[in-house]
């Protein structure tokens, strides 16, 4: 029983490698507060760095253009260009397609290492050319079919206005150029999610509104011996991507997560969700009790299990301080025992993080944050922008390069250091992004008014200016906020403070009107605090080095 624990947990840490590393939610709009279709998505991995992408249309385009590997930067090939594409920003293009992914690896065999499109050029590529969600799962199998895909299996969530859908493929081996693949519609009012392992099962197979499929994706796997049953029992996922214990445990169990903070009756998959009971399998997608608005999806993207039995602020390894982080490698061992560190959908080592959200008549907006979902904040950013933030942009700094007026840095200065006493300074940021985040949802209604038509250029011309003003507020506020805690929790110490975070982050009151001095006009503080930790770490360290620490 030791020895099959013991091999269990280390798939679980074969499924975690630093590829699979990123998490989508789906809110069709008829699960939404304000009828607008929503896909989350972050993209975590240890080497990539925070950008906001932004692709122009030339107006004179090359014959050919160059493919890299999203990943890598290594150059794949190059394929034709077509005359007419469309303009994108991140993860949207300027006709409001959102498509995100993760990678969900599968059968290592059907890499094919001569292919020329990665998945990440699947995503920017296809957002050039698609006007809809449909129009982009064409391109998108066009171009693995024509050019070769190079990558693993990938769950791509793709949507529009009007629709979402979850597609995941798969290549065929070094000796074959092209996909297998389906794409299902998520039916409006309900929520989808993918978090790194194939989610499709099985599927109806005469049902083109809502089901598309590659015409060999059965006898494909039968060919490979994959599968032999009948077609109507064919599921994608046990074929491409069988089920294990890390799948289940460090990815399905973000999904999980995420359907029971919205759907009933999600704690009977507990154990699919502990890698238990893998045929205890949780549903493709779930109605959620009641309509969910866009900053409930943000904060959903927050989430370390808490309320569940998962929880990584309750046990020793959050320390003394409640730190929901564990930091890499996946797993650790003690006498000859193989032990996990949770993987939760906020992470330590996100690049980016956006909300793509598609409004019917309206312009769409991709709501872009960097670093660790759970630290940082989202602002709004037009699809129909023309020019994106300096402190966001593409050359402004790289995992290599610390540039001072890089938003990705500055925030990842701010969330570092809140991670040494994260109960305490995580709820000051905290107070600062919902701060900013609600009243950007309503900042962007009177910018919606405003551009109400208006002609197309006078449009784009108001929502870039305000997309970049925001972003450049936005960093302002931040640059404030690193200071704050600073200033407030230097030297493990708690300065007293007249009013909270607010006061000085967004009402720019200085440091003397802001914090508590000692009364005598020499800048000293007053009332010092020393909260120390928590009482789980007391007791551990007592139980740890009791004798030696005991007052006598």
């Amino acid at each position: 029983m030791k020895k099959l624990f013991t091999t269990l947990m280390l798939a679980a840490v074969t499924a975690l490698t630093p590829a699979l590393a990123c998490t989508n939610f789906i809110i069709t709009k008829g699960a939404s507060t304000d009828g607008s279709v929503l896909v989350t998505y972050a993209a975590d991995s240890h080497q990539l760095y925070g950008a906001l992408y932004k692709y122009n249309p030339a107006k004179k385009a090359a014959a050919m253009m160059p493919v890299y590997e999203w990943d890598s930067g290594k150059y794949l090939g190059d394929i034709p260009q077509l005359k007419t594409t469309y303009s994108t920003v991140g993860n949207m293009n300027e006709h409001s397609v959102i498509i995100t992914e993760t990678t969900f690896g599968g059968r290592s065999e059907l890499h094919n290492p001569d292919g020329i499109i990665d998945y990440g050029s699947l995503i920017y590529i296809a957002l050039q050319r698609a006007k809809t969600a449909r129009e982009a799962i064409d391109v998108i199998v066009e171009l693995a079919n024509t050019y070769g895909y190079y990558s693993s299996g990938e769950s791509f969530s793709i949507a529009d206005a009007n629709e979402a859908w979850i597609m995941e493929l798969i290549g065929k081996g070094p000796d074959k150029k092209g996909i297998v693949w389906v794409a299902r519609r998520v039916p409006d009012g309900y929520i989808c999610a993918h978090a790194n392992q194939a989610r499709i099962t099985t599927f109806p197979l005469n049902d083109p509104e809502n089901c598309l499929y590659a015409p060999d994706v059965i006898s494909f796997a039968r060919e490979k011996g994959y599968f032999s049953g009948k077609d109507e029992e064919f599921s994608f996922a046990d074929a491409y991507a069988p089920l294990d214990f890390g799948a289940m445990r460090a990815c399905e169990a973000r999904v999980w997560s995420f359907f029971r903070t919205f759907a009933t009756d999600m704690d009977k998959y507990y154990d699919f969700a502990m890698g238990l009971n893998k045929d205890n399998r949780m549903p493709l997608w779930v109605k959620p009790v009641r309509k969910i608005s866009p900053k409930q999806v943000f904060d959903a993207m927050r989430d370390h299990y808490e309320g569940t039995p998962m929880d990584m602020t309750q046990d020793i390894g959050a320390g003394g301080h409640g730190l929901p982080y564990r930091w890499r490698p996946m797993n650790f061992e003690v006498d000859g025992k193989t032990y996990l560190n949770e993987r939760a959908t906020a992470t330590q080592q996100t690049g980016f993080w956006l909300c793509g959200q598609a409004r019917e008549g309206k312009t769409g907006i991709l709501w872009f944050g960097m670093d660790d979902a759970a630290t940082s904040c989202l602002t709004p950013i037009y699809c129909n922008t023309t020019a994106v933030p300096e402190c966001m942009a593409e050359g402004n700094g790289s995992m290599l390069d610390y540039s001072d007026s890089s938003a990705f840095w500055l925030f990842n200065r701010v969330t570092n250091f809140a991670y040494l006493r994260y109960d305490m300074m995580s709820k000051d940021i905290r107070k600062v992004v919902d701060y900013w985040e609600n009243a950007m949802l309503e900042d962007v209604n009177a910018v919606d008014a405003q551009m109400a038509g208006l002609a197309t250029k006078a449009q784009k011309k108001i929502a870039t200016e305000y997309s970049i003003a925001k972003a450049n507020e936005l960093f302002g506020n931040w640059s404030r906020l690193d200071k704050y805690l600073l200033l407030k929790y230097v030297d493990g110490n708690l300065k007293s403070e007249h009013a909270d975070v607010l006061s000085y982050v967004i009402e720019a009151k200085t440091s003397s009107e802001h914090f508590v001095d000692n009364g005598n006009g020499k800048k000293i503080p007053g009332k010092i605090q020393y909260p120390g930790y928590n009482e789980r770490w007391k007791r551990a360290v007592a139980k740890d080095n009791g004798l030696r620490l005991l007052s006598r």
